[in-house]
């Protein structure tokens, strides 16, 4: 069997969702009608392992046009949809997902994505890059290199390059202007509300969120919570991003303090035991926990199992626990990223422009690979620019250009 997806009768579904993302993603439909046209691809093979929804489906198709073997592969056991992956699956990409996978089928998954022996990779969170270095490390010469999606996944890439164990070149596009200033900020922030709201059906206005770690993800949602009419407080371990979140006119203290007043809590910060046990005791009965990173470490599900006298599913996403003084706490999702595990991930439009960074990314690499060390290239500023002016052209938004005269002054001595 070419691919392993669930239920290849739902791929008529699936196709419906990707044809909606694509009437709103008009920067990555003027790359597609480029690369169909041109095939700058042809003869790499790619391994894309990332949340598979529609809008990953149809980078992956933009990149198939382009003349690329694809093979996708999902970086979340619980954000792949089924009927996209049967979807992709109907139209020749190698899918290796489904949802709500062991981890013994997720590691097989990877495993079998990479058994297509990739050019260039593309990876959310690093585990691809892990086993690239590890137990697949004999394909690591194959290798031209890729790109990373993701705060977690870039952390683990640069600890690679500091101890220069880096196997090839990789693109940090999650560090790239046009992606942490609006898919970090605007795509995290909205997405995380839709699924805490989604999942929950409650009120945001008037409680007290917080939002734990103040990079471009926690920004966007300490922004759209205070716009529903929460009180925000900000817990950081960064003096300077904890300036910043009292400039902008959030309550700043530690998660010990925090803990004991907070209604919903969302950890976004790239590192474990964010909220661990003696938080837990702290909070008050009825908290609701949400983790937006990448991955399901910042809440310690561990600790929380401990101090549970019972556990139950309350409803779909929400997890219910009852602790020894008889508080009951909640965890949704899983501890998993909540705008994928119980939603459909970021706004199409916001990941237009991540996505399109991720296909020139590719075509960098793939003109480009003999010339790059192996280190983690962040995009160039004229890359950046290119994004940024095409979706404009599509928004019918004008900007304003130098003169001559504008260009000499300020490129004089």
């Amino acid at each position: 069997m070419e691919s392993m997806v669930r239920d290849i009768s739902l791929a008529p579904q699936g196709t419906d969702k990707i044809n909606w993302v694509k009437g709103f993603m008009p920067v990555l439909n003027v790359l597609n009608d480029e690369l169909s046209a041109t095939k700058p691809l042809t003869g790499k093979n790619i391994v894309v392992t990332m949340h598979l929804e529609a809008k990953t489906a149809y980078l992956a198709l933009v990149l198939k046009n382009a003349g690329a073997n694809i093979a996708v592969t999902g970086s979340n056991p619980l954000s792949t949809q089924d009927d996209v992956a049967a979807a992709l699956a109907e139209q020749g990409v190698k899918v290796y997902a489904w949802y709500d996978c062991t981890a013994e089928e997720y590691e097989q998954f990877l495993h079998r994505a990479l058994d297509t022996k990739p050019h260039i990779i593309i990876d959310d969170g690093g585990d691809l890059v892990s086993l690239l270095h590890t137990s697949r490390s004999d394909l690591a010469a194959n290798i031209l290199g890729g790109s990373e999606e993701t705060t977690t996944g870039v952390i683990r890439l640069r600890a690679l390059e500091a101890e220069q164990r880096l196997k090839f070149p990789m693109m940090a596009v999650n560090d790239a202007y046009c992606k942490y200033l609006f898919d970090n900020r605007y795509g995290t922030g909205q997405s995380t509300w839709d699924g805490i709201m989604r999942t929950t059906n409650l009120t945001v206005a008037g409680k007290n969120v917080v939002v734990a770690g103040y990079g471009w993800c926690g920004k966007g949602v300490a922004m759209r919570a205070k716009g529903l009419g929460a009180s925000v407080i900000v817990t950081e371990i960064d003096p300077i991003k904890a300036i910043e979140a009292v400039f902008d006119g959030f309550r700043v203290m530690p998660m010990s303090e925090a803990a004991k007043i907070g209604d919903i809590f969302v950890t976004l910060t790239g590192c474990r035991d964010v909220i661990r046990r003696e938080h837990f005791l702290q909070m008050k009965s009825g908290a609701i926990m949400a983790n937006s990173g990448h991955f399901d470490v910042e809440i310690n599900k561990h600790d929380l199992g401990q101090l549970a006298v019972s556990k139950r599913i309350v409803r779909k996403n929400i997890e219910e626990f009852v602790l020894t003084s008889g508080k009951k706490v909640y965890l949704l999702a899983e501890g998993r990223l909540v705008n994928l595990a119980a939603g459909d991930g970021h706004p199409t439009e916001i990941m237009d422009l991540s996505f399109a960074m991720q296909a020139l990314s590719v075509l960098h690499i793939a003109k480009h690979a003999g010339e790059m060390e192996n280190k983690v290239y962040v995009a160039s500023d004229a890359l950046n620019s290119r994004v940024a002016l095409l979706k404009l052209q599509a928004m019918g938004v004008a900007i304003d250009h130098l003169t001559s005269e504008q260009e000499a002054y300020l490129h004089q001595a």
